[in-house]
C-alpha cells in the first residue's frame, strides 16, 4: 500500500487477517469507525449488498487493530479503508472499485475505472480522505450497529 503511513510498495497485501476468522465468501471491509463519510459509505454498501456478502470492522476495533499490528501499520492512521478478500487485501481506490463490482444494480459498472492508473485514482482518494473530517465531520465513538445488522460486523 502506498501513502497514509503505510510504506508498502503494493496496494495489495496477502494474509492480512487469518482466513479462519471469516470465510472467503464474506470479504471484510475495514473502515474508520468515527468518520461520518466512512459510516455513510458502510450504510450505502449495506443497502446495496442484498446478498449480505460483505462483513465490516472498524479499524479502531479489536479486529482492525490486530490487522494493523500484524503488518506494522500505524494503529492511529485510519486514512484508507481495506478490503480483505481472504487471500489478498486492497486499499484506497482498488478497494472501492472491487467493492462496487460486488454490489447490486449498475454499481459494478464502476469497476471499469480500474483502467485509470492507480496513482491518479489514489490521488483523488487521498484528497477526499484528507478532508473527510472537515467536510463530513466525525463521531466521538465508533459506530454501534443496529441489532438487525450486528451479524455483519466483526468485533
Amino acid at each position: 500500500m502506498q501513502g497514509g503511513g503505510y510504506d508498502v510498495d503494493s496496494s495489495t497485501m496477502s494474509d492480512l487477517t487469518h482466513p479462519a476468522k471469516h470465510p472467503p465468501e464474506h470479504p471484510v471491509i475495514f473502515f474508520d469507525g468515527v468518520c461520518n463519510l466512512c459510516n455513510a459509505g458502510v450504510n450505502f454498501i449495506i443497502d446495496r449488498d442484498k446478498k449480505r456478502v460483505f462483513r465490516f470492522a472498524a479499524l479502531q476495533s479489536e479486529t482492525g487493530s490486530a490487522l494493523l499490528r500484524r503488518h506494522n501499520m500505524d494503529e492511529n492512521s485510519y486514512d484508507t479503508f481495506i478490503l480483505d478478500e481472504g487471500d489478498t487485501c486492497y486499499t484506497r481506490s482498488d478497494a472501492a472499485l472491487r467493492i462496487a463490482r460486488r454490489m447490486n444494480g449498475a454499481w459494478p459498472l464502476l469497476y471499469g475505472f480500474i483502467i485509470i492508473p492507480r496513482f491518479l485514482r489514489d490521488a483523488v482518494y487521498r484528497y477526499i480522505a484528507g478532508n473527510r473530517y472537515k467536510w463530513f465531520g466525525r463521531s466521538d465513538q465508533c459506530r454501534v450497529p443496529e441489532p438487525e445488522l450486528k451479524e455483519l460486523f466483526l468485533p
